[in-house]
């Protein structure tokens, strides 16, 4: 099972669109210039697969026989053939292409570099199942050509015996006296005209509309039989793949658009559980948390905002799987190192995107200190993928830390040296000092002050008083504290210095005090050069122009 995750409009559902069309158990007539990419239909399009096929697809045993090629762990091989060592396992290569004429080519490509027709009966066997994000996914509760419950019924003759059955119905007698006296009429016109004549009436089939496509399975409901396509969303979908489970011989591909759409979460991990133990290959894309910590066994992929994908995987992704699901549900993630980063980047981007973040599809998560963050970012930039982040300096591991750089530019944000508060507070001018330590709902204005005070070990714990005993050391007094820092010979006493931080700016609501007080204070001019690549590499990710300053 495959979950693709990523925010609105990265590609997750044209993912499942290239695979639905590449198996799909009819020929589709149609194409627009919608299909291709930037309507550019000069360039075409080609949608290719390796796929091993199960033998119940016959694969074998089509009037021209399709070669396979053999799987060497990464991609398809040419087979060596006499060379002795273990075979591959083998595949095939499916290949779909649109022309510039609005035309569609099925071929099954040879090792030899020949192609070969792929046809519509090896499509159909191979048994694709599509519950897609609308409402129009009850295509598999029909008999439609190629539906799985056409294939599980597998009765080829149906459509004849329909045909000729309704043929022979009395149509015509139940029409009323005038209406039959018309048809009469039009009879004895077409006899006149020398047309076809002894006209009358019956159930009739159309290109692309079979008799058989008008039956489909219904349900008891207090009585009533009723068509289980006009049952809710997640009943339908669900229906669908039961029916799809009981064609044993299949190990069809499962295609789920929104995998939520219509259930509750308990039935959301009950279908999330069904389809990692069914033998079918599942490509399923979701919006939902549960969804995400329901598939325990699934492999996770991501498409960022470029339209990259890359898997989601190691311990560093599973814990941040876990803790913030939200971000692998946005169109950009960013990791800040802690709550203080994140309270302070969402007051940034507030500004910087006119909108709160999450409007804009951009998710501010806790990477959870400072080597966390990093093993994580590490983790994600090796699958090809661009998250932003806002980090301290901690003076370790810079040569990873540049690697990253040059990997997420100016989506990586980084100290060049020390922590938030510490480039932050060093910046406030003396006069605003007393501001800074002001809680803006004074309820922890005293605490801040008795801090202080304990820190430097006098009693008083007024401003002025505690202000003179630091002397040139006021700033950096209070850095330590607002840091959490422990002072030197302080070692017994670690966890409460600690916990000093969760008075200032340690928590979410703290980061955004200390973005209102830099604003306040009139800082942004110092820090703009700094603040602003990272904020504008922001906008660019989701579709906006830079910004030549912040409007303050």
């Amino acid at each position: 099972m495959n979950v693709i995750l990523g925010g609105g409009d990265v590609g997750k559902t044209t993912v499942l669109d290239a695979i639905g069309l590449l198996l799909s158990p009819t020929n589709p007539t149609t194409l627009s210039d919608a299909d291709y990419h930037q309507r550019d239909l000069t360039a075409g399009f080609m949608i290719e697969a390796v796929m091993w096929l199960s033998e119940e697809t016959l694969v074998n045993q089509q009037s021209k026989p399709s070669w396979p090629w053999e799987w060497n762990g990464k991609e398809p091989a040419v087979p060596a053939l006499g060379e002795g060592g273990e075979p591959g396992k083998p595949v095939y290569v499916l290949r779909v292409s649109g022309s510039p004429d609005l035309e569609l080519l099925y071929e099954i490509v040879q090792p030899s570099g020949d192609t070969d027709h792929l046809s519509v009966s090896l499509r159909r066997a191979i048994g694709l199942v599509r519950l897609s994000g609308d409402d129009r996914n009850d295509r598999d509760l029909r008999l439609v050509q190629g539906s799985a419950l056409d294939r599980l019924l597998s009765d080829k003759a149906l459509r004849s015996r329909l045909g000729s059955k309704l043929a022979k119905s009395d149509v015509k007698e139940a029409l009323e006296d005038k209406a039959k006296k018309t048809l009469t009429d039009l009879d004895n016109s077409f006899k006149q005209k020398t047309l076809p004549h002894n006209l009358d009436l019956s159930i009739t089939g159309a290109q692309g509309i079979t008799i058989t496509a008008l039956i489909g399975l219904t349900a008891d409901r207090e009585g009533v039989q009723l068509p289980l396509a006009s049952w809710g969303a997640g009943t339908r979908r669900l229906a669908a793949l039961a029916i799809a489970e009981q064609d044993q011989n299949a190990s069809p591909i499962t295609l789920v658009d929104e995998v939520e759409r219509g259930l509750e979460p308990y039935r959301q991990r009950t279908l999330i559980q069904k389809l990692q133990a069914t033998q079918s290959q599942v490509f399923a894309t979701t919006h939902s948390a549960p969804v995400i910590s329901a598939a325990t066994n699934a492999s996770l992929w991501y498409i960022d905002h470029g339209g990259r994908i890359g898997p989601l995987a190691g311990k560093p992704v599973v814990n941040h799987q876990k803790n913030s699901p939200e971000t692998f549900l946005a169109r950009l993630a960013v990791v800040a190192e802690g709550v203080t980063e994140i309270g302070f980047v969402l007051a940034l981007l507030e500004k910087a995107l006119g909108l709160p973040p999450d409007q804009h599809g951009v998710h501010v998560s806790d990477g959870e200190g400072h080597e966390a963050t990093l093993g994580l970012l590490e983790t994600l930039s090796a699958s090809g993928l661009r998250f932003g982040c806002f980090a301290d300096d901690e003076g370790k591991h810079p040569e990873r830390w540049k690697r990253l750089q040059e990997k997420l530019g100016p989506l990586l944000f980084k100290w060049k040296a020390g922590c938030l508060e510490e480039n932050i507070i060093r910046a406030v001018p003396a006069d605003k000092l007393e501001a800074l330590i002001r809680d803006p709902n004074d309820e922890l204005t005293g605490v801040r002050l008795r801090i202080l005070a304990d820190r430097l070990g006098i009693t008083e714990k007024d401003f002025n008083t505690v202000r003179q005993s630091a002397g040139n050391g006021f700033q950096s007094l209070i850095i330590g504290a607002a840091a959490g820092s422990v002072p030197p010979g302080k070692d017994a006493e670690a966890k409460i210095f600690k916990k000093h931080g969760q008075n200032w700016f340690k928590t979410v609501h703290g980061g955004r005090e200390l973005a209102g007080k830099f604003f306040a204070f009139g800082l942004w001019p110092e820090f703009k050069d700094r603040f602003l690549p990272f904020l504008n590499g922001i906008r660019r990710a989701v579709g906006l122009a830079e910004l030549p300053d912040l409007p303050l």
